[in-house]
C-alpha cells in the first residue's frame, strides 16, 4: 500500500487505452490499497482531455462520454480529492514562475507538494516532462506511468 498523487496525464490512462494504461489500472485496482490523490480540476481537465481526444476523432463519442461517466464515478469513490485554496494557488503561481509550468500543471503540483506535507511518502504520477522535471526540483518522487509499457 503506497500514497499517489495522481495529474491528469495518468488519471486519463485509466479511462482511455495507451501506453501506461495497464500499470495505471493496476495501481488503481481495489485490491491494491493505494491511496489515490487528484486535485480538485481533475474533474475539469479530465474532461477537456476526453473532449479534444473527441474532436481529433481517437475517441467516438460513446467512448469519451463512458470514459467521463467512469472517471465522475471513480472520483467519489476512489479518489482523495485536494481541494483548491487561495495559499495553494498562491504557491502555484510561485511554482509556475519558477518552472515555467502551464498554469494547471502548476496547481498540480502545488496541490501535490501539499499532500506530501501530510503523506511524506506521496509519489506524484505524470507522464508530462515539464511537470516531472519541476516536481522533481522539488523534491517529490516522480513515477512516469508511460516507463511501464
Amino acid at each position: 500500500m503506497a500514497a499517489f498523487f495522481l495529474d491528469t496525464s495518468a488519471v486519463v490512462k485509466r479511462y482511455v487505452q495507451e501506453t501506461g494504461t495497464s500499470w495505471i489500472r493496476n495501481l488503481a485496482a481495489p485490491a491494491s490499497r493505494h491511496f489515490l490523490f487528484v486535485a480538485r480540476i481533475a474533474d475539469v481537465k479530465v474532461a477537456a482531455a476526453l473532449a479534444r481526444r473527441r474532436r481529433q476523432a481517437s475517441l467516438n463519442p460513446a467512448e469519451a462520454a463512458a470514459g467521463l461517466s467512469q472517471f465522475r464515478q471513480d472520483l467519489t469513490r476512489d479518489y482523495r480529492v485536494m481541494e483548491i485554496s487561495i495559499p495553494l494557488l498562491q504557491r502555484a503561481a510561485w511554482i509556475a514562475d519558477v518552472h515555467v509550468l502551464r498554469a494547471y500543471d502548476a496547481v498540480q503540483l502545488a496541490a501535490s507538494l501539499e499532500v506530501r506535507s501530510q503523506v511524506p511518502s506521496l509519489i506524484l504520477v505524470s507522464s508530462d516532462a515539464d511537470l516531472n522535471t519541476a516536481a522533481i526540483a522539488e523534491g517529490l518522487p516522480v513515477e512516469d506511468p508511460n516507463a511501464h509499457p
